[in-house]
């Protein structure tokens, strides 16, 4: 197994950057720019502009944008003057970390270095400030990852057990309606009903103002809980729900399973013991990429419910062209979703010991 890990890392690697190439490319080329959103429409003079542009970073073409925030900007800087520091190829000192102290150049050193680069809008490490974000997104995404996986495979294996029957047909019907319904729009309606028509949860928040900004234990504020985690909840459910059945139908089929009835085992031995401990070894293959959904959260629901989250960040992010917070979190995705599908694989194994991946 350490063999097939190895060598699967070693394949992700131009995986992984040809994903920030791609994303990069997509954001730098985008209409408008972060020079226009940081302006508001001011009217500034093309002197202010470059300038601008200078300090963000964003004055060169995206390909020579991409390799300094991937190594840094010390290979395009030299020392001119004799004096020590790097002024070469720059117009202007850098304010890196937005305090008015413009810093010597050559202070960018690359995410292949540790550096994320200083947010455009909140002058402050783009890591720091998805770091700060993670505790809610985590908790919101675990949340409803734990909630909507158990109950969707317990709604999966009570319709394959009641195969054709009304309980059947009852959750058929309703993972397709899930499926079907946007998360918006069921996000909107039970705002609607449930916080603004009868008042019984929150519109909105992760908990209380305070002075302090910070949030009391979970377990004193679940009502602001109860809404997003329902909302993400409930497209896992329809998805376990669908893939368990059909898995547990597949399985009941088998030659083992008719053995085990000519045994005279018990239904609930052949169900429990034999049929869905085999039914769920398919289900490893959502485990692992779940991983990113925690970690990225839900861009949409966290925005509804004004969750202070990484995905509500990440929206926000991209509407101000706010590129490394941007690419930072793009970064973490990318590496959660090929750490995930890597776990997948390592939970066949665990789960059926008669798969091997060497």
């Amino acid at each position: 197994m350490f063999k097939f890990i190895v060598r699967r890392l070693l394949q992700a690697i131009p995986t992984f950057f040809g994903i920030t190439l791609l994303s990069y490319a997509l954001m730098a080329l985008t209409p408008g720019g972060p020079v226009a959103a940081l302006a508001f429409g001011a009217n500034l003079t093309a002197r202010e502009v470059e300038r601008l542009k200078i300090q963000l970073g964003v004055n060169d073409p995206w390909p020579v944008q991409y390799v300094r925030w991937l190594v840094g900007d010390d290979w395009m800087r030299w020392d001119s003057d004799g004096d020590g520091i790097a002024d070469g190829a720059v117009l202007i000192p850098l304010d890196v970390d937005g305090d008015g102290n413009p810093e010597p150049p050559g202070t960018r050193r690359g995410i292949l270095r540790g550096d994320f680069g200083n947010s455009f809008v909140f002058k402050r490490n783009a890591m720091e400030i998805l770091v700060e974000r993670f505790p809610a997104t985590f908790e919101l995404g675990f949340s409803s990852l734990l909630i909507g996986a158990l109950t969707g495979v317990v709604v999966g294996i009570f319709a394959a057990v009641n195969h054709k029957r009304w309980f059947d047909h009852i959750s058929r019907v309703a993972a397709v309606i899930f499926d079907a319904v946007p998360v918006f729009w069921l996000a909107l309606i039970l705002l609607l009903l449930f916080g603004s028509q009868l008042g019984l949860l929150p519109l909105g928040g992760r908990c209380r103002p305070t002075l302090t900004d910070t949030c009391p234990p979970l377990h004193l504020r679940l009502e602001y809980l109860i809404l997003p985690t329902f909302v993400l909840a409930t497209g896992i459910i329809a998805g376990y729900s669908r893939f368990t059945r059909a898995s547990m139908l597949d399985v009941v089929s088998q030659d083992y399973i008719r053995t085990a009835r000519a045994k005279g085992l018990s239904d609930r031995a052949i169900w429990v013991r034999h049929g869905a401990r085999n039914a769920l070894i398919p289900i490893a293959t959502f485990l692992g990429p779940a991983i990113t959904f925690i970690l990225s959260g839900a861009a949409v629901t966290e925005t509804i419910f004004s969750w202070p989250g990484v995905g509500r960040t990440v929206v926000n992010a991209v509407t101000s062209r706010d590129f490394p917070v941007v690419m930072a979190t793009v970064i973490f995705t990318s590496l959660a979703t090929i750490l995930g599908y890597l776990l997948s694989d390592i939970l066949y194994v665990i789960i059926d010991p008669r798969i091997r991946l060497e």
